[in-house]
């Protein structure tokens, strides 16, 4: 075992009543076929059986632990960052565990690629006794990525820690998606890579972290919040334009209809007024109705602005509208920096997806943000003779293929974006929702669904 003063690798384990898994995460650090490092278990108040099992392992001459109140995760990760020796830091997390080469090719990148200073490798996904589920391979990051919006993993990714330490550390007000807010930090001024190889086990159970889609995207929503505000130079205008046919042009129209006792137009409107960076609310409509309710309810808080029949056509052009509504808007205010449309048949969307909408197109400097879900369902191609699947099933599961599906019903532009009467198909970046927000209102069935179920 190597017992240097200052070993090339700071290895940490954070733990926390994971005991039916830890032993099998710090076996996989000492039996690394690199041998340079140092491992730091912490345990972050465990009342099951990890303490057991720490001990056995930190009489070992190049292990440490770290014995500590419940802290939560961030907080553990600057206790360790503050101990590391380590020219490169990383963390496994306690039900994780990592392959035998995983320490020896990362390293190795590293040294020779001087400028780099976060890797991460791919994966493998295992359920909670091992077993392997998918294979996951990112994209190529040296030669495919040229939008850096697909965060690497918080836990087994390497990272310089003088890096780490210059960008501040862990920010201890987020108790999650560390990993987000650190390639936050990193990507404008640091540069990062992928190694398209699996070195470690990623095993997927219901108590893990990752496992709540909502709280981990209303996490991601602050971190890229702060990140924003810390970031921005001046202050953006956003106009939001909100289009409806009304009922009286299109049957499917039901703008104010009650949806669980509200009038359906007013979920949006409210989230849109919600919003501390929207700068002006405009509703687009050839109905009168639908007029004459917004300023019965919203005054003047709400622009409204009366559709043309021949651009409120059920088989008439979305962009032609928007175009419209923009050119009627800045008859009589300054030209907006941002344009968001937002679909009123997606009723559950928040302030938070839109205020995130907002962010993400500034952060990651693109054209278009679009709200989307991933679609991981199986799907078919009929080549005339029966149905095909279209991606053969298999473990290997590549990043290049995930299918994202339009939903939430946001979508926000540059101005820059809107040039000439047109719409530019710039840069495209995406915004995740949880199944709420993406939920639409397609049919009658999900009016019903909605009032009597949901």
């Amino acid at each position: 075992m190597n017992s240097k003063e200052n070993p090339l690798v700071t290895v940490y384990i954070t733990n926390y009543n994971y005991g039916q898994y830890l032993e099998e995460a710090i076996l996989s650090v000492l039996d690394q076929n690199f041998q340079d490092f140092e491992l730091l278990i912490i345990d972050d108040g465990s009342t099951d059986n990890s303490m057991e099992i720490i001990k056995r392992f930190e009489k070992l001459q190049h292990v440490f632990a770290i014995l500590q109140q419940n802290r939560g995760l961030t907080v553990s990760n600057n206790v360790a960052l503050k101990m590391a020796r380590g020219k490169y830091f990383m963390r496994l997390d306690a039900d994780d565990f990592l392959d035998p080469h995983c320490l020896e090719v990362m390293v190795s990148t590293m040294e020779k690629e001087i400028t780099l200073t976060l890797i991460f490798p791919d994966y493998y996904e295992v359920d909670e006794s091992g077993e392997i589920i998918n294979q996951v391979r990112r994209h190529d990051f040296k030669k495919e990525v040229t939008l850096l919006d697909q965060p690497a993993h918080g836990a087994c990714s390497m990272i310089r820690t003088k890096a780490l330490i210059e960008v501040g550390g862990y920010d201890e007000s987020f108790d999650r998606q560390d990993g987000y807010d650190l390639w936050l930090k990193l990507i404008d001024s640091y540069q990062v890579r992928n190694i398209n190889l699996p070195l470690f086990y990623y095993r997927k159970h219901t108590n893990s972290l990752s496992s709540d889609d909502k709280m981990l995207l209303e996490t991601r929503a602050k971190i890229i919040k702060k990140r924003f505000k810390n970031k921005q130079k001046r202050a953006v205008s956003v106009l939001v334009v909100i289009p409806t046919r009304g009922n009286k042009m299109d049957p499917r129209s039901m703008p104010l209809r009650k949806l669980r006792g509200k009038i359906l137009i007013d979920w949006t409107i409210e989230a849109a007024l919600d919003s501390e960076f929207v700068t002006n609310t405009l509703v687009t409509t050839p109905d009168n109705d639908v007029i004459q309710h917004i300023k019965d309810k919203y005054d003047d808080k709400i622009i409204t602005i009366m559709r043309s029949k021949e651009l409120a056509r059920i088989n008439s052009k979305y962009n032609e509208t928007i175009l419209e509504s923009i050119r009627k808007y800045e008859e009589e205010h300054s030209s907006p920096d941002m344009i968001m449309t937002l679909n009123i048949e997606a009723p559950f969307k928040t302030s938070m997806y839109i205020d995130k909408a907002i962010h993400t197109l500034q952060i990651y400097d693109v054209d278009v943000v679009q709200s989307v879900i991933v679609d991981d369902g199986t799907f078919f191609e009929h080549d005339g003779t029966g149905l095909k699947p279209r991606l053969k099933n298999s473990l290997l599961r590549l990043e290049r293929n995930n299918l994202f599906k339009q939903a939430g019903g946001i979508r926000i532009y540059q101005k820059s974006a809107v040039v000439k009467d047109k719409f530019s198909v710039g840069k495209i970046g995406h915004l995740m929702v949880d199944n709420r927000a993406a939920f639409e209102l397609k049919s009658e069935f999900d009016w019903e669904l909605v009032n009597n179920f949901i």
